[in-house]
């Protein structure tokens, strides 16, 4: 299986081809240090085998921004120093730092932009970058990740929305990429040719005038020249979009940039990969093999395999799965992937980073600030839930453009953590339609002419399964134009127990 196979990065091997990007924890306190849960998060990723571990965006100046990672003193090493120890004591993973420079950004919406900054305090942006990053190597990471994409510095350097009219001119692209280029040339010297450098850059601004794939291309290209060792893409995440909520400053996810920075679960599945697929095509044409690493709604390991085998991408990343279940890689090594606790894009955790709360899944166990351990590895003989002697007792009402289920809740076996519903379309495959803590769900997203298949299974905080309950078909009436009771000729009924067992 190649998602399983290792890969090299300059002088770093990394065990397998799933990568979880950068993604913040608000774990830290306001002075930025790493503490135990900051470790304890980062160390789960590495015991569920992840192959690389990409920590949180780590500032490389003073600026304070709330419960953010910091490396813009040597005071913070020794912090990074206890983290990177315990990730490689744990296991194989590889993990690497993502540093960051941001800008100023105020309560009433105002922010500070790229052409308020002098040449004097850009050559201070690009010393930051440097030093940072050889504090990264002093404590231990195997690499580090120049952060340059969303609402950002770095980002905002090659921005096609960039003002600048200097070296950094933004009409050109050799001007837009004129910054990058400096802090790749000077991180190179200060770390040496033998430690990776990967970056993390958009592939679609996704915002009114912003650069497409097209442009990325090429930027690409021009990182590749300049000897970057990974690339990792991301869309979108933009402040020139963003809603501002009175008395909060911007938060560069919440205009349509956002969305499809981490798309919901209105979007389709893998809704970037061609993207990352022609950007990886264009610079192997151009010689040069650098991993690409694909991120966005990739969850299924089919799918991430298929990415791989068709060479549209070298790596899989994945944010909010692996934050859901960062024994991902372990199950699909000793093929359970039907244990998988399968992310359903809810996106609580981007709300939770939005109001500069800790960052948790809502599909973990009710207070639980880390992942749960995988019950399945500490007990396999365990019991699993289980639904009790009289069943689920599924059955679904008909109402007006909606189907409501209702169950009895699992009480036999391993303790319940909640429940995926799954839900096929007339005849078609069935899938996760939504997760949920108690024992009912409204489907809302049905059409009137089509039949709609469910099932529920219950899971324990590891994503141990039950078994399937019983089985129930709504058979959508079309809707009456002419004011009629649309729920009239409604009919839900017994679909008997014969299900897949996927998840």
């Amino acid at each position: 299986m190649m998602l399983l196979s290792p890969i090299r990065i300059n002088t770093m091997t990394v065990p397998n081809r799933v990568a979880v990007p950068a993604m913040v924890t608000r774990l830290s306190g306001e002075d930025g240090f790493v503490n135990a849960d900051i470790v304890d998060r980062y160390a789960r990723y590495a015991q569920g085998g992840v192959g690389l571990i990409v920590v949180e965006a780590t500032a490389v100046h003073q600026a304070k921004s709330g419960p953010l990672l910091r490396i813009g003193d040597d005071a913070f090493i020794s912090g990074h120093r206890d983290l990177a120890r315990r990730v490689h004591d744990t296991s194989d993973s590889k993990v690497v730092p993502q540093i960051i420079h941001f800008m100023k950004v105020a309560r009433s919406g105002w922010r500070q932009t790229i052409d308020s900054l002098s040449t004097d305090e850009i050559d201070g942006i690009v010393d930051n970058f440097a030093a940072a990053a050889a504090r990264a190597r002093d404590a231990g990471y195997d690499g580090v990740e120049l952060h340059s994409a969303h609402a950002y510095t770095l980002s905002s350097f090659l921005s096609a929305r960039s003002p600048r009219r200097d070296d950094y001119d933004g009409r050109t692209l050799e001007g837009r990429l004129h910054m990058f280029g400096r802090v790749m040339t000077r991180v190179r010297q200060r770390v040496g040719a033998d430690f990776p450098i990967g970056v993390r850059f958009l592939a679609e601004e996704c915002i009114k005038d912003g650069y497409t794939v097209e442009d990325a291309k090429l930027i690409a290209l021009r990182m590749a020249q300049l000897g970057i060792d990974y690339i990792s893409l991301s869309v979108g995440g933009k402040f020139e979009d963003a809603v501002h909520r009175p008395g909060q400053p911007l938060y560069p996810y919440t205009g349509y940039s956002g969305d499809r920075c981490m798309p919901g679960d209105w979007y389709p599945k893998l809704p970037h990969a061609h993207l990352a697929a022609e950007i990886k095509a264009f610079i192997n044409a151009k010689g040069y093999a650098i991993p690409v690493i694909s991120v966005g709604k990739i969850s299924d390991p089919a799918d991430a395999e298929r990415l791989l085998q068709e060479g549209r991408a070298d790596m899989i990343g994945m944010a909010r799965q692996l934050l859901a279940d960062p024994d991902w890689v372990a199950k699909v090594r000793r093929d359970r992937t039907g244990d998988i606790m399968r992310c359903i894009y809810c996106n609580v955790c981007k709300q939770l980073d939005e109001n500069f709360k800790e960052v948790h899944c809502f599909l973990w166990p009710k207070g639980a600030r880390q992942a749960p351990p995988d019950p399945a590895i500490a007990d396999p003989t365990g019991l699993r839930p289980a639904w009790g002697a009289e069943g689920a007792g599924l059955s679904a009402e008909l109402r007006r453009g909606e189907v409501r289920l209702s169950w009895t809740r699992a009480g036999a076996g391993a303790k319940v953590a909640g429940y995926d519903i799954y839900r096929a379309e007339d005849g078609g495959i069935e899938r996760i339609a939504e997760a949920v803590k108690g024992n009912h769900f409204t489907d809302r997203r049905v059409l009137g002419g089509l039949a709609y298949r469910y099932y529920v299974r219950a899971y324990d905080g590891g994503g141990r399964m039950s078994g399937p309950s019983n089985v129930v078909i709504a058979d959508m009436p079309m809707p009456s134009y002419d004011n009629r009771d649309q729920g009239e000729t409604a009919h839900a009924r017994s679909g008997g127990s014969d299900v897949g067992a996927s998840r």
